[in-house]
């Protein structure tokens, strides 16, 4: 972690709105050694009263301007002396968007750009923390278990957020060409008190409140993550103090909601029947189903989630019926649709009459509305959803694990295509990736032995040819290429020892050197291993007795012993594919490289497995036990038994399961349900 930043003279963008004037608030009543100086044109969604908490302290000075006039942001930098810039000016919402994005260009856009030049003339500023948002990363997949990472992909959806990551691009592009001390943030959907009411939970709020119509976009299956303002602001006051430059921070929650749930909680709130006081209207031009964030970062420079859903909107609900005039004449804002209120060159221009009898005093919204004053015109489709350029090239098609791949890729829509040539043979390798073009390459293929590792020992040229020489011309071509390639790999090249004893709980590292040469193929795989920590483009994942939720796989670690006359009760690390493999695409998603320790966390022992096949699939299941030494008379070569240490992993994925609860869920749940059907049957 950093040092501990202390600004002395921070410009802040845009203070007059909604978040960004929560965050001017707390700095100037926490740190009133600060000087705050507070840039903002006052548009249809901003108000001075936003900053009333403020406005009576030595410590604050408001400026009305507009960041996009350059003399004006070279004459504040130099005369306040600014030392932090904390960038929240934006047009933000999306409705506008669709019917207005040239002026979400200029205020987004090139507004950042006048604020970054004058940085870089200027050449005082330490810190530029940019205000981004979740919407840049695009549609999160429905059934996606882990969130964007702040390295995944940005593939906006709406002008709104094209705008957003064309802003993103323009402040990397100014830390990296003039060594701008620049920090992005991209947050989740924020709620709370003083939010203008074209926002979601306000205008619900406004319209419950009179016991008009809540009118939702579609079928209101769309999911957003809300975070509290005050939760929001204490995330930039971290982010300000701790924030690494350089870094990019999601401000999030994996607390989801669908929007029809967010409506019938606030009906509940006010003592409406959700059923009766919910229309839904016709969908927006484009309306991402669902954004989801990976928020494990933040989280490790102590920021955590304070304030409940249920505290939260309560609050907010309270300040709303104290302050039902904050805004002034809001009708336009409450239309499903709102129409256009920011046009260029007018500001707070929305008190216009209503003619669409929608307003707080006239009669409920219903789902007929006077088109021509709304932005948008309601399309009758959606625009079909925009999925991510991947393309996956995949070694191993006859194998289990690359079986399996090839099988999540259709799931999750992901173009792939099998690897034709043999590892061994450059040029067939070269031809695979001047025909499929791949984004990505995925090595599953090796030799494991057949049926079992022992093979290995009187095969030993096959072995070196496949295991090594195939898997390191693989990477070699790869790294040519500039293309990540995933490597499944072995955690069979460690072995019990006095530092990491049975039972202690204490696992090999990803740094830690194999110690276990028992057997041919795990010599050839610790030696390979060794020598890919020379490649910067692999990302090795060490898999362990993999298990998988199909018992009629006899590559399965639980198929296979489940049909030994005996085994040995010892306690190791293993994988289960169900979970992990979409996770191993998620990394490449990330482009996360070097070696993981590619576990569940914990151990589970053989005796504990088979217990658990007794309790959910086969309650007449027996098994006997032996030693390790009897177990060495019936086989050619020793085998590996071990804990992996998973840390690494469960801090990238903090959703992941520990081995025993995730055998449980992917493995025995599911099997059990399918047995208890076929003997119904």
């Amino acid at each position: 972690m950093a040092n501990k930043y202390t600004p002395k003279n921070i410009l802040i963008t845009g203070a007059a709105g909604f978040i960004a004037s929560h965050v001017c608030n707390r700095l100037i009543r926490n740190y009133p050694d600060y000087k705050i100086v507070v840039l903002d044109k006052l548009d249809y969604c901003s108000s001075l009263k936003n900053l009333d908490p403020s406005r009576s302290s030595p410590n604050f000075k408001f400026i009305k301007g507009d960041i996009a006039s350059a003399d004006l942001v070279h004459f504040i930098l130099q005369t306040e002396f600014i030392d932090t810039i904390m960038h929240f000016a934006a047009q933000t919402h999306v409705d506008n968007s669709f019917g207005n994005s040239f002026e979400f260009t200029k205020n987004n856009i090139y507004g950042t750009h006048v604020l970054l030049e004058a940085c870089k003339v200027t050449g005082q500023i330490k810190r530029f923390i940019h205000v981004s948002t979740d919407e840049v990363y695009g549609e999160t997949d429905e059934d996606a278990m882990v969130g964007n990472h702040e390295a995944s992909q940005l593939l906006p959806t709406n002008p709104y957020s094209a705008t957003k990551a064309g802003a993103e691009m323009l402040v990397m592009a100014y830390g990296r060409s003039y060594g701008l001390p620049v920090i992005t943030t991209r947050g989740n959907n924020v709620y709370g008190t003083n939010q203008f009411p074209e926002k979601l939970i306000p205008k619900f709020i406004l319209l419950a409140m009179n016991g008009k119509i809540l009118p939702i976009h579609g079928d209101g299956s769309n999911v957003r993550s809300y975070l509290y303002c005050e939760d929001v602001a204490e995330a930039f006051e971290v982010i300000l103090h701790r924030g690494e430059v350089g870094h990019v921070y999601n401000i999030g929650t994996k607390k989801e909601r669908r929007v029809i749930d967010v409506a019938r909680d606030i009906c509940r709130l006010f003592n409406l029947d959700p059923e009766s006081q919910i229309k839904f209207v016709e969908n927006r031009p484009f309306n991402d189903q669902r954004y989801f964030l990976d928020d494990q970062k933040l989280k490790s420079l102590g920021w955590y989630e304070r304030t409940t859903w249920e505290e939260g909107l309560k609050k907010t609900m309270e300040w709303y019926v104290s302050n039902p005039d904050w805004w002034g004449d809001v009708s336009g804002a409450l239309l499903p649709h709102p129409r256009m209120l920011m046009l260029p060159g007018i500001e707070r221009q929305f008190n216009a009459p209503d003619t669409s009898n929608s307003g707080l005093g006239s009669a409920p919204v219903t789902n007929k509305f006077n088109q021509s004053r709304m932005l948008v015109p309601s399309p009758k489709h959606n625009i079909p959803s925009q999925k991510p350029s991947l393309k996956f090239l995949i070694y191993g098609r006859t194998g289990w694990i690359g079986g399996l791949l090839g099988k999540l890729c259709e799931k999750q829509g992901i173009p792939f295509e099998y690897g034709k040539g043999r590892l061994e043979q450059r040029s067939q390798l070269l031809d695979d990736i001047q025909t499929v073009k791949p984004t990505h390459v995925f090595n599953a293929a090796g030799v494991t032995g057949r049926p079992n590792v022992d093979w290995c020992e009187t095969h030993k040229p096959e072995t070196i040819r496949t295991n090594v020489v195939g898997t390191l011309t693989l990477a070699d071509i790869c790294r040519e290429h500039d293309l990540l390639m995933i490597n499944y790999a072995t955690g069979c090249i460690f072995e019990y020892d006095a530092t990491h004893p049975l039972g202690t709980g204490v696992g090999f590292k990803e740094e830690d050197k194999p110690n276990f040469t028992g057997s041919f193929y795990s010599k050839t795989k610790a030696v390979v291993e060794e020598l890919l920590r020379e490649f910067d483009n692999v990302c090795t994942l060490r898999v362990r007795m993999p298990i998988s939720s199909d018992l009629s796989n006899p590559r399965n670690f639980i198929t296979k012993i489940t049909r030994y006359n005996k085994v040995v009760d010892i306690s190791n690390s293993m994988t289960i594919l169900d979970e992990l493999l979409p996770v191993s695409i998620e990394m490449a998603k990330r482009n996360l490289r070097g070696i993981w320790n590619f576990t569940n966390p914990g151990v589970v022992s053989h005796n504990e497995i088979l217990q658990m096949y007794k309790d959910y699939i086969d309650p007449n299941f027996n098994w006997v036990n032996f030693s390790l030494q009897e177990q060495a008379k019936v086989i050619v070569a020793p085998r590996s038994n071990n804990e992996l240490d998973a840390s690494k992993l469960k801090n990238e994925f903090p959703e992941l399961l520990s081995i025993k609860d995730s055998l449980i869920k992917y493995v025995f749940e599911p099997n059990r349900k399918t047995i208890a059907w076929e003997h119904s049957n």
